[in-house]
């Protein structure tokens, strides 16, 4: 056996081993409980009893025909008028925007609007005067941005600022949730809320993606949602035991909680993993709310990847300092890093797919160089992944019922994510995978890098063509 052969061996064992432990790691996720809510529970409160609800909308440079389309699916929520408020917080510079808002007000009557000012402002006193008080904000304490209050113009500062200034004016606690500027939440979405705060002090709803059929690049990038969202996360609930994070949207904090924890961190790419481990260290529960919010996926391998490269910087950013700083053990932070891990695992595939056809043709061929056993290995890997492909496939034909009620548009759907484009879809993540890596490395990913909206769920929202029956 020449060097190169030989090299070619060791290098396919010792990926064939890695893709063993990343599916043990599947293993692990799946024997996890999933804490979900118990929606009914809400039929049974008086309206007067129901806890008040702030639904906040940091928005950016929005087309106003997405907004529209978000507020109408807002017009649609089955909760008293008395006990909600939703407040749109653009930038006080964002003219077009907030120009577009106070058109929008004037049809939806719901609607208030928050300018978020500059960090100068003196309003911003209020979240610098609770941050100098409370040890849980740790990177206004500790670290080379101590005492920074500068913060970058991005979704987490309008929500730090919004927050803040509601938490001081508002008597009594409540409920915060946020959602993005494309989101549609299902009509139950607030009883959700309230009947998950019964149960857990955090609760999170998934997501699905109502322009899944639009593109190629729109139905890979809803699947991924269908992988995570919708067929790992809820097993971060776990009774409490494993570290949790939040998806960014659509989830309900106790205002309370929020507040004695110290609200969002504003040095990292995206909140969500930082704020749910936060949650969680300081022994806050977990629960899943299985009606999803409607999003719209990018529609273009571009925008979708850039994305990607966003969230990737993020989970990286979250997992290093943070968990220092949180107290989390040994242990923990394992635990936290297998959060990630399936993602990361993608990454493999840049050199196990090209072994995989290379050991494909030469086992083909009759001229093989690989010891039985590695074979065996491969076969083993092959089933799991196979077994994993039949759960992903159930798991999305039954979720995208929401949002493609007829079962020949499902059905299409799960032609446009065949195993074979799938196994393309995961090499193109190597992209975003190396791309969230550099821009970690060198601390960016801090301004808000949004992701361009093209009102792609108005037929389904505005037309009201979604299957609104409670998921079970």
């Amino acid at each position: 056996m020449d060097i190169l052969t030989w090299f070619l061996v060791c290098l396919f064992i010792g990926v064939q081993v890695l893709y063993l432990l990343a599916m043990l790691v599947d293993v692990y996720f799946y024997s996890r409980p999933v804490n979900r809510v118990d929606i009914s529970l809400a039929d049974g409160i008086a309206p007067g009893e129901l806890p008040h609800i702030v639904l906040l909308y940091p928005v950016l440079n929005e087309p106003e025909e997405t907004m529209r389309t978000t507020f109408h699916s807002l017009a649609r929520i089955d909760y008293p008028e008395e006990r909600r408020s939703i407040v749109a917080i653009p930038n006080h510079d964002d003219h077009a925007t907030i120009a577009s808002l106070r058109q929008l007000a004037k049809e939806f009557a719901f609607l208030s609007i928050m300018e978020v000012p500059p960090t100068t402002a003196p309003e911003w006193q209020t979240v610098w005067s609770a941050w100098d008080s409370n040890p849980h904000v740790y990177w206004y304490h500790k670290g080379p941005r101590a005492g920074v209050r500068d913060l970058p113009a991005k979704k987490t500062r309008q929500l730090i600022y919004a927050f803040y200034q509601i938490h001081k004016e508002r008597a009594g606690d409540f409920l915060l949730n946020y959602i993005d500027a494309d989101s549609a939440p299902l009509p139950d979405h607030f009883l959700a809320g309230a009947a998950g705060v019964r149960q857990y002090d955090v609760t999170q709803s998934t997501n699905i993606a109502g322009n899944l059929l639009n593109t190629l690049p729109a139905s890979w990038f809803a699947f991924d949602h269908i992988v995570w969202d919708a067929n790992k996360y809820g097993h971060l609930t776990a009774d409490g035991t494993h570290p949790y994070w939040v998806l960014g949207k659509g989830l309900f904090f106790k205002a309370s909680d929020l507040y004695a924890l110290g609200g969002f961190h504003p040095w990292v790419a995206i909140e969500d993993p930082e704020v749910g481990m936060r949650f969680w260290k300081n022994g806050k529960t977990l629960g899943l709310i299985e009606a999803p919010l409607v999003e719209e996926v990018p529609q273009t391998f571009g925008n979708g990847l850039k994305q990607r490269k966003r969230w990737v910087a993020g989970f990286f950013q979250s997992l290093n300092v943070p968990l220092k700083e949180m107290g989390f053990t040994r242990t923990e932070r394992i635990k936290a890093w297998l959060n990630f891990l399936p993602c990361m695992s993608l990454s493999l595939n840049s050199i196990g797919i090209p072994l995989g056809v290379w050991a494909a043709v030469t086992w083909w061929l009759g001229t093989s160089p690989l010891p039985e056993w590695t074979l065996w290995l491969a076969l083993v890997n092959a089933i799991a992944l196979t077994i994993m492909f039949v759960r992903l496939y159930y798991v999305a034909w039954t979720r995208t019922r929401i949002v493609l009620p007829g079962a020949l548009s499902r059905l299409w759907y799960l032609l446009r994510v065949n195993p074979l484009f799938l196994l393309v879809f995961w090499f193109i993540w190597i992209i975003p995978l190396w791309q969230g890596w550099r821009t970690y490395r060198k601390d960016r990913g801090l301004e808000w890098e949004r992701t361009d909206k093209l009102n792609a769920n108005d037929a389904i929202i505005r037309r009201n063509r979604l299957s609104t029956d409670r998921v079970q």
